[in-house]
């Protein structure tokens, strides 16, 4: 059994913000695994299926971003997963508009979300897919840049990593992290010379 956490804020105030972007990858794969409405578990909106010979949950923290550890704890002890079978799905401004990186373990990098599971579970050896939303234009604040909308110029960046990140969760869940990873990682120049070949 598997679990993907896709982290985000509750409520209508914060759809579409550029902080639920993990959010956004869970509900995409509910969309095309036809799933239907979640059930409230662990303190998250919930789906569990299966895809191939894994069992999945996908989970929709309701915590708020800076308490998701409390909800990953409690799965992660319930099921008594190994951390190797957790993926946590989340935003990060470090990474330009779009890109994603994948790792098998690592530091929170800033993220607040991460950085909660970090002290709730003691462990970084958890695998975490990051999605760039590029950094606040100007003197913006980061924390008002992160829970603004997604503005109409970035949504088709956003939108497209997106279904890719929702495509990796799927290979991460058949195939691991390594080769997760190799498909992901992906650099902005990389990406920009096999457009042109």
């Amino acid at each position: 059994m598997k679990v993907i956490v896709g982290l985000g804020n509750p409520g209508d105030r914060y759809a579409r913000t550029r902080h639920n972007v993990g959010y956004d990858v869970v509900d995409d794969l509910v969309r095309r695994h036809l799933l239907s409405k979640p059930r409230i578990k662990f303190e998250a909106e919930a789906w569990e299926f299966d895809l191939g010979s894994e069992r999945l949950w996908l989970l929709k923290p309701l915590t708020f971003m800076n308490n998701s550890g409390r909800c990953v704890r409690q799965c992660v002890e319930f099921f008594q997963i190994q951390a190797s079978d957790l993926l946590v799905v989340c935003d990060d401004l470090n990474l330009s508009l779009g890109q994603l990186r994948m790792r098998a373990t690592g530091s929170d990098g800033g993220q607040k979300g991460l950085r909660d599971i970090r002290q709730q579970l003691g462990t970084e050896e958890y695998a975490r897919l990051r999605i760039g939303i590029g950094r606040p234009p100007g003197q913006m604040d980061a924390a008002d840049f992160v829970l603004s909308k997604i503005s109409k110029a970035d949504a088709v960046a956003i939108d497209h990593a997106v279904v890719t990140a929702a495509d990796a969760v799927e290979l991460w869940s058949s195939s691991g992290v390594a080769a997760a990873m190799n498909r992901i990682n992906v650099s902005v120049g990389d990406m920009k010379s096999k457009k042109t070949e």
